[in-house]
């Protein structure tokens, strides 16, 4: 199963566009040529067109039909400026505080996105997970109804229990270390609304714990059930259903014997984990064990995409992502 592939194949029909801020980053550079070539969408970079230029010579990289835009000379910067300032004064930002921030990098990427003058932004190759979801965070914020920023793994399952290749969303491996019921709700929700936009078939959420419905009782699985009470509470348009057990959920004979009332267990496609340690762990096992392809993280709940990279990421990886970031964009 080419996942990736197919992500891109789809990506193509939707003519979009994409800010790759990381100009001063090679493999970013040789990215944004990889990305026009393959008529994926439309790029902008970020950085002094000269040297931008330049530094894409030495490396015999073409840069036709890309975009660099300058921050400094950006005819719309006043209005980034003013837009920043309103959404952070109360944080005690100052004007000149928001004057030299908008013109980073990472944050003016953001306010391209926020002002959809693209529809995403990838970036990573040389910041920190933390600065790019920070940039992020400040400028676009959290989808309208979440408070939670967080992230899945697509998890790319061969020959699962000799059914051939199998596609789960593992979540959340890599932002949130100890969710409340109310995060845990958010991640729910956004990782199933990610499963729609990039695999397009329906989600079905298991909520995961040790106990599947009361076989145990414990505080951590007293979360797992609050944690479902709040998602019924929001008229969700996807199946769901906790607390499962792993086996419970994935296995259909199982399910049908730990949980015969159940309407996904067996059948869940999404893998909702109670904290960061378990599911970590549970992808990175999954991966290694089981020869799995683990694709992410994605970061998820934002009110408009930007999608982090491994500082290690090659430049396929970062047209991969782009056409994720494009995906997550028509949510």
């Amino acid at each position: 199963m080419n996942i990736i592939a197919d992500f891109r194949k789809k990506a193509e029909k939707l003519n979009g566009s994409i800010v790759l801020p990381e100009s001063n980053d090679i493999r970013t550079l040789k990215a944004a040529e990889m990305i026009i070539k393959e008529g994926l969408c439309k790029v902008i970079t970020l950085g002094n067109p000269e040297k931008v230029n330049q530094t894409a010579k030495a490396e015999n990289i073409n840069l036709s039909g890309i975009e660099i835009i300058d921050p400094d000379n950006y005819s719309g910067i006043t209005e980034f400026e003013n837009f920043f300032y309103e959404k952070r004064k109360a944080k005690g930002l100052s004007l000149e505080d928001a004057k030299h921030t908008v013109r980073q990098p990472l944050y003016f990427g953001a306010l391209l996105v926020q002002f959809k003058k693209v529809n995403g932004m990838v970036a990573g190759a040389l910041n920190t997970t933390a600065d790019v979801l920070k940039s992020a965070l400040q400028v676009i914020g959290a989808k309208s109804g979440l408070k939670t920023v967080s992230s899945c793994f697509i998890m790319v399952t061969p020959n699962f229990l000799g059914q051939g290749d199998k596609v789960f969303l593992f979540a959340d491996c890599a932002v949130v270390p100890n969710p409340t019921s109310e995060q845990l709700a958010d991640i729910a929700i956004s990782t199933a609304h990610t499963r729609k936009a990039l695999i397009g078939d329906d989600p079905k959420v298991a909520l995961l714990s040790f106990s599947t419905m009361g076989s145990a009782t414990h505080e951590l699985v007293d979360k797992v059930v609050e944690t479902k009470a709040i998602i019924t509470q929001r008229g969700v348009d996807f199946e769901f259903d906790g607390e499962l057990q792993l086996d419970a959920a994935v296995v259909e004979k199982v399910g049908k014997s730990k949980a015969p009332n159940s309407k996904i267990a067996g059948k869940a496609n999404v893998l909702v984990f109670p904290d960061l340690q378990a599911a970590n762990i549970g992808y990175k096992l999954v991966q290694r064990f089981a020869n799995a392809e683990a694709i992410g993280p994605v970061i998820q709940g934002l009110a408009a995409p930007v999608c982090d990279l491994s500082r290690g990421c090659s430049s396929e990886d970062i047209v991969s992502t782009s056409a994720l970031v494009l995906l997550l964009s028509q949510v």
